[in-house]
């Protein structure tokens, strides 16, 4: 394999070795047999240390809530995910952490309290959205009788351009809600400069980032960036479904919500808590926070060490973008490889995590993953048949594709094995 600017930042054979150790089924499923999964953008492969800090805490009958020894213990651990949620992950001082049973049930959940607190006359919102944000920001603009503006896909790059977002914006506008990477394409939006010149043109406008997609890929920093909102779910991120997490400002913190009466005003926690989801993102964050240790042994900042690790997972996949996009000397890449198209093919590979959407010749794409899914290869379709794709593929002019995202612990053999199944795959369609 030929080093590039992307590739010579990967991590070493030993690294990784040691790395994919730390999961469950890299290489194999639950019945042994051999596999690449490259469905993560659909939930990624469990850190194995999460999944057991989850078991060992949940078969606990103690309550964090109550006073013996070991539900003391238990709500020890609780505050201490609480703040590293905060202060880590979100990289934030100020604001409240919004736990919930699911992502979509927050982005939904908020988008109605913002809406209902907010004054204008229009929303504003991108085509790439998720449904659960997309489909609030339609409902809400209805009901407080607000146009619902949609800012429209750069064909290009494969994502939504800033001024395409801000172009829609004007003092009027109520509701922004802005995803900080799409899950069909892996572009990465410039929230920075989006979020900065929407204040400007209306300081008063509430902002919703949806960063479910890109949290395993990036640091997220919504304090700084001036957002109101900002979430994403455990299992996406190397730990365990059936919770998410949202960061909330405190400019929206005390808005009216569901909450019991005797508790403070921005309390976003609704019942017992869930200790086991909180240990089992504790594990995650720890992992992080050692990958960026390695090369930062004097750094003793936790949010620093975890900034510093993401880069890390950031650089090894964008190695992994480039060979499967380039090839490596073994096998021609996707670019390059008869009867593959990739589309919303960006060029610029510092704007997108590690997503493609490719289409094969002669296999539509809802057979082709049954034929990967047959040579042991695990990827996705996303078809224009689906709720949760249509709208985004209608935005490129596209009927299916066959989405794979790799997640950090794969290596350039698997990019390999995976670019050959391909070719196999398409010689057998002529």
């Amino acid at each position: 394999m030929a080093a590039t600017k992307y590739t010579e930042t990967m991590f070493d054979q030993a690294e990784l070795t040691a790395l994919r150790a730390k999961f469950n089924y890299v290489d194999t499923d639950i019945k042994g047999r051999h596999r690449l999964f490259m469905d993560n953008a659909g939930g990624s492969l469990r850190l194995k240390a999460a999944e057991e800090a989850f078991k060992r805490v949940s078969e606990m009958p103690d309550a964090s809530e109550h006073s013996n020894e070991l539900a003391l213990e238990l709500l020890a651990l609780e505050d201490k995910a609480r703040a590293d949620i905060k202060h880590v992950i979100f990289g934030a001082e100020s604001g409240v952490i919004y736990p919930g049973y699911t992502a979509s049930q927050i982005i939904m959940d908020t988008a109605r309290i913002f809406g209902d607190h907010a004054k204008g006359t229009n929303y504003v919102t991108t085509v790439l959205e998720h449904p659960s944000s997309f489909d609030a920001m339609t409902y809400n603009a209805q009901k407080h009788g607000c146009q619902l503006r949609v800012a429209q896909a750069n064909p290009v790059t494969g994502g939504v351009d800033a001024d395409a977002v801000l172009s829609l914006i004007d003092k009027d506008t109520a509701v922004l809600s802005c995803m900080a990477a799409s899950n069909i394409s892996g572009y990465v939006y410039d929230v920075e400069t989006i979020c900065k010149k929407a204040r400007e043109i209306n300081p008063d406008i509430f902002i919703i980032c949806d960063a479910v997609q890109h949290a395993p890929h990036g640091v997220l920093d919504p304090e700084r960036l001036g957002v109101d909102m900002m979430h994403f779910a455990p299992y996406k991120f190397f730990g365990v479904r059936g919770f998410a997490l949202a960061w909330l400002s405190d400019r929206v913190a005390e808005f009216d919500h569901y909450r019991l009466l005797g508790k403070p005003k921005n309390d976003w926690e609704i019942g017992s808590p869930a200790t086991a989801q909180f240990a089992a993102v504790q594990q995650v964050i720890e992992y992080v926070v050692a990958l960026g240790q390695v090369k930062n042994q004097d750094e003793t900042n936790r949010r620093g060490l975890y900034a510093a690790g993401m880069k890390r997972i950031a650089d090894h996949e964008r190695g992994l973008l480039e060979l499967m996009l380039e090839g490596t000397e073994k096998m021609p890449g996707l670019r390059h490889m008869e009867g593959v198209t990739v589309q919303m093919d960006g060029k610029d590979l510092t704007t997108r995590d590690l997503i493609l959407g490719i289409e094969l010749a002669n296999i539509p794409s809802e057979v082709a993953v049954k034929e990967y899914d047959k040579r042991g290869v695990v990827a996705y379709d996303r078809s224009a048949g689906s709720i949760y794709s249509r709208r985004m593929l209608e935005a490129f002019g596209l009927k299916g594709v066959v989405r794979l995202s790799p997640l950090h612990v794969n290596s350039v053999e698997d990019i390999e094995e995976f670019l050959q199944i391909t070719a196999d795959m398409v010689e057998a369609a002529k």
